[in-house]
């Protein structure tokens, strides 16, 4: 990947980013389903309420669940479906979660999309964060791609082929770009977040010097 300016500012600007790692396992894959389309924390907090409720999170624990048990642990009514449609998938032997790390991530892709409820998207995630795979460029992740435009000073308005075609430089390290992009979009996120809890003292304290 050859030197990327605007990737460069941003290590300049915050750092390396985190070392996002997770188990090769289904209860990565009932957290990447978890994430879909929710916040982060909505998500972990699903998670942590079903670990809460059967203990470590295997396809055996999760299939022996009623519908209503998941919807306590706050899983949506489609969520449900597809925890069930994956657990089914490990107990059938169709998914052997020791196996796919021997396949290229084009078969993982394949096997892992033909289960409810597992599209493009959360194949990239665990593909790059539980597999550790090199040249992932998630297109379905609205956060990274909002950072990339924003860092590029792309208009609002692209096609996901020019994106594409603009992620070509960074072959065959594309996992790299996608976690400084992730990055620097979370850290924007906590210096708003900081910038709003200040606001108000801040406003008191001008307030105070005026009067």
């Amino acid at each position: 990947m050859e030197k990327d300016k605007e990737l460069h500012s941003i290590f300049l600007k915050y750092g390396y980013p985190p070392f996002w790692s997770r188990k090769p396992n289904f209860e990565t894959l009932i957290h990447i389903i978890l994430e879909q389309q929710v916040s982060l924390s909505s998500a972990k907090a699903a998670l942590e309420k079903l670990k809460k409720k059967i203990g470590p999170i295997t396809a055996k624990r999760v299939i022996l669940l009623s519908d209503k048990e998941l919807r306590e642990c706050y899983f949506s009514r489609q969520k449900t479906a597809y925890a069930r449609s994956l657990a089914e998938a490990v107990l059938t032997k169709q998914i052997v979660f020791s196996k796919l790390n021997a396949l290229s991530d084009d078969l993982v892709r394949e096997r892992l999309t033909k289960i409810k409820g597992i599209g493009n998207w959360t194949v990239d995630v665990y593909l790059l964060m539980a597999l550790h795979r090199t040249d992932i460029f998630p297109i379905g992740d609205l956060a990274m791609i909002n950072s990339l435009k924003k860092v590029k000073r792309l208009p609002a308005e692209n096609s996901q082929e020019r994106i594409l075609k603009l992620s070509e430089k960074w072959k065959p390290y594309r996992s790299i770009a996608t976690m400084f992009l992730w990055h620097s979009y979370l850290e924007e996120k906590k210096e708003k977040v900081r910038m709003n809890s200040i606001l108000p003292f801040r406003t008191i304290l001008e307030q105070s010097l005026i009067f």
